[in-house]
């Protein structure tokens, strides 16, 4: 069984009213915040409350669907993740199975209050919540408020637990993985509103298992099974449906591509809101079981960096790890390693449109996330064993041998390519990261 997070909410999330005026509540809940004199993270007005409420609805729907595991397994409902900070909030979640990714970005302009406290917390979306923003009518007000709006300190011994949540372990991971994808990504096409209505509507219909092909032609988008000239490449098509109570909204559409293929990521632009959504590869692999961000832990990054970074940055402060690197004096190979090692723990988002990560001060343990790497894990084992020897090695090509069951394999590394002879190399060939092989040697001669 997959191993989880339990977290408990002190009330439910409610929707209620104060005179003319509709008061959104979102319960949050925060591992290692239990005690604040902040009574909540934001409180304020939001410019557009439908389009929020829509927004919403449909983040709700991608983190309860799942696109590759049973019933059974899909039977807990999974809560997104907020951060608030910078004059901006943002939602964010993955379906079930983490292979879909979305974030609802509300932008300064889209709000009207005050942030009483920074950072990222758990929000309850339960069903009474969602069913009362499918009340919110258009040009309807609404309060916002992201925690709990009292007066005083709150006690965590006084809270009355309403429900126990479980996180999957996969959700924590995947908010590491998916941002290495976005930070490789180019926009590809932008697509106003009757173009993306035309795309959606020649989707095909049913579970396809093959992949599809976005190309325009003329002026005119479509998905097409065959594979052509400057094409996307879109796994798991059918699960772009999800998007389609938003398109009547929407003002545009851009679409972003991995260098690789490895992620698309469909863009919805709809006033002062934007609706971010993120498939992997195919529809039964999750971002969370990728190797992107495995190179950049490679080389040792002290955790003081770490905790001091979570202690001064704030959330949604966006990271710029040259010129943190310039500031500071730093090699820009240790803020590589660095920004790599923030967000393998969940620590960086990334904004496509700034072109530039964001920093989320997580609800939960640091010392929980550390342990998420076992292929790292494995690398740093066969070292310690002494199981890995460096033969030759220049700054061109490096060539060792690995001791496996039974078996020794040989791994090469050259200025643009990585070879070893292991049975992961030749299953994947280096699409899902690098070996636990490749990796111990790399570390073994980074750290020399």
């Amino acid at each position: 069984m997959e191993d989880t997070l339990i977290y408990n909410y002190s009330r439910s999330s409610s929707l209620g009213k104060k005179g003319n005026l509709e008061e959104l509540f979102l319960a949050k809940y925060s591992e290692i915040q239990k005690n604040t004199d902040a009574p909540c993270y934001f409180w304020g007005n939001v410019g557009q409350p439908f389009i929020l409420a829509r927004c919403l609805i449909t983040l709700s729907n991608i983190v309860k669907s799942s696109f590759n595991l049973s019933p059974f397994q899909m039977a807990l409902l999974k809560d997104p993740v907020v951060t608030a900070g910078n004059e901006r909030l943002r939602f964010e979640g993955f379906s079930h199975c983490a292979g879909v990714y979305a974030r609802i970005d509300v932008l300064p302009d889209g709000l009207d209050g005050e942030f009483l406290e920074n950072g990222t917390t758990n929000v309850d979306f339960n069903q009474p919540m969602i069913t009362a923003l499918g009340s919110i009518r258009p040009n309807e007000n609404i309060m916002l408020s992201v925690g709990e709006k009292e007066v005083g300190v709150y006690k965590e011994e006084t809270k009355v637990v309403e429900r126990k949540v479980p996180l999957p372990v996969k959700w924590i991971k995947g908010l590491g993985t998916v941002q290495i994808y976005l930070s490789e990504s180019e926009q590809l096409h932008v697509f106003n509103k009757i173009q993306t209505q035309q795309l959606f509507r020649g989707m095909p219909k049913g579970v396809i298992k093959s992949d599809y092909y976005l190309i325009v032609r003329g002026n005119k988008p479509m998905f097409s099974p065959v594979k052509s000239a400057e094409a996307v490449c879109v796994g798991g098509i059918h699960r772009l449906r999800l998007l389609e109570p938003l398109l009547p909204y929407i003002d545009y559409m851009q679409v972003f591509a991995h260098s690789n293929m490895q992620s698309t990521t469909w863009q919805l632009y709809m006033g002062n809101i934007r609706f971010s959504f993120s498939l992997s590869k195919e529809s039964w692999r999750g971002f969370s079981g990728e190797g992107a961000l495995l190179d950049s832990l490679v080389t040792e990054i002290s955790d003081e960096w770490i905790d001091v970074l979570d202690k001064y940055a704030y959330a949604n402060q966006s990271f710029n790890a040259t010129a943190l690197a310039l500031e500071d004096n730093i090699s820009l190979n240790k803020m590589t390693n660095l920004t790599g090692r923030l967000a393998a723990m969940g620590m960086l988002g990334y904004d496509l449109d700034d072109h530039s990560f964001f920093y989320r001060r997580l609800p939960f343990k640091l010392s929980r996330i550390l342990k998420l790497n076992p292929r790292m894990k494995n690398a740093e084992k066969l070292i310690e064993d002494g199981k890995v020897e460096i033969l030759n090695t220049n700054s061109k090509r490096t060539e060792a041998r690995v001791e496996g069951t039974g078996v020794h394999h040989t791994v090469i590394l050259e200025e643009e390519k990585e070879r070893c002879t292991c049975e992961w190399f030749s299953k994947y060939q280096g699409e899902r990261g690098p070996c636990k092989h490749v990796l111990a040697v790399k570390k073994l001669i980074n750290n020399e």
